[in-house]
């Protein structure tokens, strides 16, 4: 028996608890982890509180991260005593996640835990890191540079906008954050940022073009601000898209793109490709400051993380949760 948050779905209603769960309930895999750490992330929210449809199996253990240890394996890659981290796949959503003290998982989603991290730091990092490199990555493939101009963050104080910052700073860029909570403008600018913005200025609809300011942004809002974000780029500079914390919707027109010759990279973590995903990890081992990891997280116990839920979808969660899935 171990234990693990247990969604479930039914006559009685939409629930989530903190449940013993039987080794004879894990899903097929062949690789079996304990679970060292887990973390919280927007979509977690969402299956958590049951506010949006993420989940598509019932009963579903939620979390999109997972650090720890192989315990066994029937996979030629990873022996027992592994250490891996994995983020995304699916997992969380149609497979059993890492907000349990074990997972079952296929090894192929696996990636080997780069030694430069601890497994507490490396969900730290998370999906929502691992994404935000991802964006970096792309805006250097699109050839920005940091003498290039100034790199916009939106949703800035959030797990993918905390990382971001820190390391695109470490990078050499000059970083403006959008944030809609003032009173995250000190730790934003402790992570690297040079000028905090309100998210005001670019939430609401706005014109097709504005005045040319941006060589690149991380957006994960969408919507009014992923529109306004492409207005105000200036020519050939490179919008990354990864997140719908404001909306699924676009409302833009064309002319940044063929006016400006604006790039939108849309950046997709949950099926990025094993190889992509190395790369990732391995600039994350080079490029970010671990010293900031402790700036951008706090640790909650497995049964805290339903409440703490809760808090994250209403936009009062700082930067990165981790989950000590062992109290």
């Amino acid at each position: 028996m171990f234990k693990g948050i247990l969604i479930e779905k039914d006559d009685a209603g939409y629930r989530a608890a903190v449940k013993e769960i039987d080794d004879s309930q894990l899903p097929e895999g062949d690789v079996t982890v304990r679970v060292d750490y887990s973390s919280l992330n927007y979509k977690d929210g969402l299956a958590i509180t049951g506010k949006g449809p993420v989940v598509r199996k019932f009963p579903m253990v939620p979390g999109i991260d997972i650090a720890g240890t192989v315990e066994a394996s029937d996979n030629a890659e990873y022996k027992v005593g592994d250490r891996v981290v994995l983020n995304g796949w699916g997992v969380g959503e149609t497979h059993w996640g890492g907000l349990a003290q074990r997972a079952r998982l296929k090894g192929d989603w696996l990636v080997p835990l780069p030694a430069a991290f601890s497994a507490k730091q490396a969900v730290s990092i998370g999906t929502a890191g691992y994404t935000a490199m991802l964006c970096v990555l792309a805006l250097e493939k699109q050839g920005v540079k940091p003498g290039d101009g100034e790199i916009v963050v939106t949703g800035a104080a959030g797990g993918v906008g905390s990382v971001a910052i820190a390391v695109l700073n470490k990078l050499g860029y000059t970083v403006v954050a959008v944030s809609g909570r003032p009173e995250e403008t000190d730790y934003l600018k402790q992570l690297g940022a040079a000028e905090v913005l309100d998210r005001s200025l670019f939430s609401a609809p706005g014109k097709p073009l504005g005045k040319e300011r941006w060589a690149g942004a991380v957006d994960v809002v969408g919507s009014h601000t992923l529109a306004n974000i492409c207005a105000t780029t200036r020519y050939r500079g490179v919008v990354t898209a990864c997140g719908l914390a404001g909306g699924m919707d676009l409302p833009a027109s064309v002319a940044p793109f063929i006016l400006r010759g604006v790039t939108l990279v849309g950046i997709d973590s949950v099926m990025c490709p094993r190889p992509d995903r190395l790369v990732a990890w391995q600039r994350l081992a080079r490029d970010l400051d671990i010293a900031k990891l402790d700036l951008i997280t706090h640790e909650v116990s497995l049964a805290e993380a339903i409440p703490t839920a809760a808090q994250l979808m209403d936009g009062k969660v700082r930067g990165r949760v981790v989950v000590d899935v062992n109290r």
